[in-house]
C-alpha cells in the first residue's frame, strides 16, 4: 500500500473541549495507524481568539481590566482540559507553565497598548496569536500519551509571510524550504508534527496572522509546500450543503465540487472554505476534503480540480443554491448615457473610492442604465461619490437618476458548465416565476459556474427554496 501524506486541519469546535480534543487525537492516531503520514494544523479553542481580540481592543481604549478578565477565562478552561486529558502530573505542570507564559506575553502586549492607547497591526498579531499554541501543546502531549509519536512545531519557524500584519500572505518558496528542513524529516520518520494554524512570521521573525480563513490557509500552504496527497479540513458540519439547512430542511451534502465551484459558493455567502485556501492547491491539483470531527465516518465533501468531478452528462446540473443578504442595488440611468464612452468606467472609479465590494453588475445593452449590487452599509458613500462624479451630467439631465433600491438579496444557483448548458437558466427562472418571485437583475454570462439573481429581501427565502426544490440535483 502506498503511504499517503495528509495535512489535517482541525477548527475551533474540533478542539473546543476536552472531549473534542480527545476525539481529534483519536482521528489522528487512527490515520497514522492506517499507515499514513500526517501533519496536523489546529485552531485555538472555539471562542478564544474572539476573547483575545476583545481584550486588546479594550486595552486600546485605555481599559486595563478587560484583558485580565480574558486571561482569567481562558486559563482555567485550558487547565480543565489538561486535567481531564493528561495523566502524568509533571506533564500537566509543564503544560500549565507553558500556558501561563503564553498568556503572560498576551498580558504584556495589552499593557503596552493600554499605555499607548493604540493597537497597531503588529501588536494585534502578537496578541491574537496566543490561542493556537496552547492547543498545539495539549494535542501533541495527548497523542504521545496515546502512544503516537507526535511533536509540537512552532508555526512561525515554518510559514514565512510578507509583512502585511493582520492579513499576511504566505510566501510559498521560503515556506517550502522551511517545511523541507523541519517537517519532512519528521514525517519521514513517522512523527506527527502539530502546528498552529492562522500564524506565520516574516523573514525577520515578526509574528503575523493570516486573516480570515487563516487556519485553513495554513493547511493548504503546508500541503503545497510538502506535495501532500490531500488536505482534510475537519469541522462541525458534514460537508458543503446544497442549501442553508435553516431555509431548506431537506438540504443534503454535495459529495464533490470543483475548485471553481467552491470559490463561487464562498463568494456568494456559503459557509465553506475561504477562496484563498484553494489557491495554493490549484497548481498541483491537490484535493481538499471537508469532514465532520463529530461524525468522522462520513465521506464529507471532496473539492478537486475543475473538470475532474463532473461527468459530461451532468454538466450544467445545479448542485447547490446559496445567498447573500443585507445588500442594496445602485442604479445609474439616463437617456443621455446612450453612446457616451466612459460612463461605466467613471461609475466604478467612484465606487472604488468607497472601497466597496461589488457583488453583481448588470448593464442594459443600450447603455441607458447600469445597476450593481453592494453591501447596504456602503450605499450612502457610493451614492454620494456617484452624485459628485456625475454632478454635471445630472444637472444637464444626461443622467436622470442615481438611486438606491433595496433591501436586496442575491440568490445564486451553482453548476459547473452552466454557461454552455441548455435549459438550466430557464429552469431557474421558471422555478422563481411559479413562486411569484420578481427578479430585479440577473448576472450569468461571465461565469461558467453560476447564475445569480437579485431579488427583494422579502422574497429571498422563497427563491432559495424554489430553486432547491425544482432545480438542484
Amino acid at each position: 500500500m502506498n503511504e499517503q501524506v495528509y495535512v489535517m486541519k482541525f477548527g475551533g469546535t474540533s478542539v473546543g473541549t476536552a472531549d473534542a480534543v480527545a476525539r481529534t487525537a483519536r482521528i489522528l492516531a487512527d490515520a497514522m495507524s492506517d499507515g499514513n503520514r500526517i501533519v496536523a494544523v489546529v485552531s485555538a479553542m472555539s471562542g478564544v481568539t474572539t476573547k483575545l481580540l476583545q481584550g486588546i481592543v479594550a486595552a486600546a481604549r485605555g481599559d486595563a481590566r478587560m484583558h485580565v478578565s480574558v486571561v482569567s477565562e481562558i486559563l482555567p478552561r485550558y487547565e480543565e482540559a489538561v486535567e481531564q486529558l493528561i495523566q502524568d502530573p509533571s506533564e500537566r505542570r509543564r503544560l500549565h507553565d507553558e500556558a501561563v507564559q503564553t498568556l503572560a506575553d498576551y498580558t504584556s502586549v495589552c499593557e503596552s497598548v493600554t499605555v499607548l492607547r493604540e493597537a497597531t497591526p503588529r501588536a494585534m498579531d502578537r496578541a491574537l496569536s496566543c490561542g493556537e499554541p496552547l492547543v498545539v501543546l495539549l494535542l501533541a502531549s495527548l497523542l504521545c500519551q496515546m502512544g503516537c509519536n507526535a511533536q509540537p512545531v512552532d508555526a512561525t519557524s515554518v510559514i514565512v509571510t510578507d509583512a502585511v500584519h493582520q492579513n499576511a500572505m504566505p510566501q510559498l518558496g521560503p515556506t517550502s524550504k522551511h517545511a523541507d528542513a523541519i517537517l519532512r524529516p519528521l514525517i519521514e520518520t513517522r512523527t506527527l508534527p502539530v502546528l498552529a494554524g492562522f500564524i506565520g512570521a516574516t523573514q525577520d521573525g515578526e509574528v503575523t496572522t493570516l486573516g480570515r480563513g487563516g487556519s485553513d490557509f495554513s493547511a493548504s500552504v503546508l500541503a503545497a509546500a510538502l506535495d501532500a496527497d490531500e488536505v482534510w479540513i475537519w469541522t462541525d458540519v458534514d460537508g458543503v450543503m446544497t442549501a442553508d439547512p435553516r431555509l431548506v430542511p431537506e438540504a443534503r451534502i454535495v459529495p464533490v465540487l470543483s475548485y471553481g465551484e467552491v470559490g463561487e459558493l464562498a463568494y456568494f455567502g456559503a459557509k465553506v472554505v475561504h477562496p484563498r485556501t484553494i489557491r495554493p492547491l490549484i497548481d498541483k491539483g491537490t484535493p481538499l476534503r471537508i469532514k465532520n470531527t463529530f461524525r468522522p465516518g462520513g465521506e464529507g465533501t471532496r473539492i478537486q480540480q475543475d473538470g475532474a468531478c463532473t461527468a459530461s452528462s451532468d454538466s450544467g446540473a445545479v448542485k447547490a443554491v446559496t445567498h447573500v443578504t443585507g445588500l442594496s442595488m445602485i442604479v445609474v440611468e439616463g437617456r443621455g448615457m446612450l453612446g457616451v464612452p466612459g460612463v461605466a468606467a467613471r461609475t466604478f472609479e467612484a465606487v472604488a473610492r468607497c472601497k466597496t465590494n461589488v457583488l453583481m453588475i448588470s448593464q442594459a445593452s443600450s447603455e441607458q442604465s447600469i445597476c450593481f449590487v453592494i453591501p447596504a452599509d456602503d450605499a450612502p458613500c457610493v451614492i454620494g461619490e456617484l452624485s459628485s462624479e456625475f454632478e454635471l451630467e445630472l444637472a444637464r439631465r444626461d443622467i436622470d437618476h442615481v438611486r438606491q433600491v433595496g433591501p436586496i438579496d442575491i440568490v445564486t444557483a451553482l453548476a459547473d458548465g452552466i454557461r454552455n448548458s441548455l435549459g438550466t437558466a430557464a429552469c431557474v427562472f421558471s422555478a422563481l416565476s411559479r413562486q411569484g418571485v420578481n427578479i430585479s437583475a440577473i448576472a450569468q454570462g461571465s461565469s461558467k459556474y453560476s447564475i445569480s439573481v437579485a431579488v427583494s429581501s422579502e422574497d429571498f427565502s422563497s427563491a432559495v427554496r424554489a430553486i432547491h426544490e425544482e432545480v438542484v440535483r
